[in-house]
């Protein structure tokens, strides 16, 4: 090698471009890893280091292309410089120095040091790289330019049909990430993912079967009427012809007990809106905020009365239970000291299903007709099946209709024999 002074140079210059190396390595996991989100919310707050680096995210595809063709410059130049350091001083073996060298050297500093970096403080290193970066995607406009074109071609020779659009699983997917790293807490989460199932529902997910409906006949005396609504404690009752079949409108408590002095139910009873089982929810909310009414009769194929349903079952399937001081709490689902699970059968059965992460799929709507379903009969108490490595039981029949139901679990069952 001629003279120490330019070895020494050299080796000025091969530190250098390992940390420009490390530079364009850390900016490439950085932008990568960024949350778009947060750099938004920072940007509108009037942070222009976020403004200039939300740019460049959403220009991804550009921004990479400076990043790859710096971060090779600078990779393939020394490479070349530590070749000849390593020749001059070692001879023909100094080639194979210089690739094990600096394979190592630019393996441990220009990647993986700097992208663990990048990845546990993306935001920040993203702001930090934005103007250099900036400065460095018109420097290499005219490179840039020629690979966009390069890519366009591509993707007509390689055009994918594949949506682009985020599905209903990957968002759901994002909001269960959030919730673990915890920018979400549960019940943000669970919001969120009520809303986004939401239009997913119908209308016959969520109705008051018709068995438990409280209604009252239009031959009712006041006292009957007066009755019905202190013994529910319901706020508005559906009002039936002859049979519950025929419901005619619905009454409100405050009409009846502003009116009862000189009350005539034709009078103060206002029109029912009728809907289909199959109604999604969404759709029925619209319609009855159209409608201004806040209950609906489900009617069947046949005309008869599936049930009802209220503007607050639609508000609990965002919010969860609303309980007034008339209601009677009540858990779906009660573990009890034993470890093992008694279930309410009016409950839904896609809610059952999701507690205990069974997977088949039923065309039963309630926990009480997925009973039924499974036994192939109407079921009796001391019934029992196994299902998915748990075993149910029957625990209360009324009628012809299952109330509660025992679930023991695989591994409560191991426990108790052992």
């Amino acid at each position: 090698m001629d003279g120490g002074g330019s070895s020494i140079w050299i080796v000025v210059v091969l530190i250098v471009l390992t940390a420009l190396s490390a530079f364009f390595s850390a900016s490439e996991t950085a932008f990568s890893c960024a949350n778009k989100i947060r750099l938004k919310s920072l940007a509108n707050a009037g942070n222009r280091s976020a403004a200039r680096a939300l740019n460049l995210a959403e220009k991804y595809d550009l921004l990479i292309s400076t990043i790859l063709i710096g971060n090779n410059i600078v990779n393939i130049l020394s490479s070349s410089l530590a070749t000849v350091l390593f020749v001059g001083f070692f001879g023909d073996s100094g080639v194979t120095l210089s690739t094990v060298v600096m394979t190592v050297a630019i393996l441990l500093f220009g990647e993986i040091s700097p992208k663990t970096l990048a990845r546990e403080h993306a935001d920040t290193f993203a702001m930090r790289f934005a103007p250099v970066l900036s400065m460095l995607n018109f420097i290499f406009t005219p490179i840039n330019a020629l690979l966009g074109f390069w890519r366009r071609m591509l993707a007509r020779v390689f055009e994918s049909g594949d949506e682009t659009g985020i599905t209903e699983e990957e968002l759901l997917t994002i909001v269960d990430e959030a919730e673990s790293e915890g920018g979400l807490d549960e019940h943000e989460s669970e919001l969120i993912r009520s809303a986004i199932e939401f239009n997913d529902l119908e209308v016959q997910d969520i109705l008051t079967p018709r068995v438990d409906v409280v209604a009252i006949e239009d031959t009712d005396t006041i006292k009957d009427i007066e009755l019905a609504f202190r013994e529910s404690g319901y706020s508005r009752l559906p009002v039936y012809h002859e049979q519950i079949d025929n419901i005619i409108g619905v009454l409100h408590e405050k009409e009846f007990f502003s009116n009862r002095g000189n009350f005539v139910l034709e009078k103060y009873m206002t029109p029912v809106a009728c809907v289909t089982p199959t109604m999604k929810i969404s759709a029925l909310l619209r319609y009855l905020q159209k409608s201004k009414s806040h209950i609906a009769v489900v009617t069947d194929e046949y005309g008869g009365t599936s049930g009802i349903v209220t503007m607050e079952d639609i508000l609990e399937e965002l919010v969860g239970e609303i309980w007034d001081e008339h209601d009677e709490v009540v858990e779906d689902i009660k573990e009890l000291p034993d470890g093992t699970h008694e279930v309410q059968c009016s409950m839904s059965l896609d809610k059952m299903m999701e507690h205990f992460e069974f997977s088949e799929e039923s065309d039963s709507s309630t926990v009480s007709g997925w009973v039924n379903e499974k036994l192939g009969r109407i079921a009796d108490v001391g019934d029992a099946f196994d299902y998915e490595g748990a075993h149910v039981v029957v625990t209360e029949v009324e009628g012809r209709r299952v109330q509660k139901i025992r679930i023991t679990q695989q591994e409560n069952t191991v426990a108790a024999e052992g």
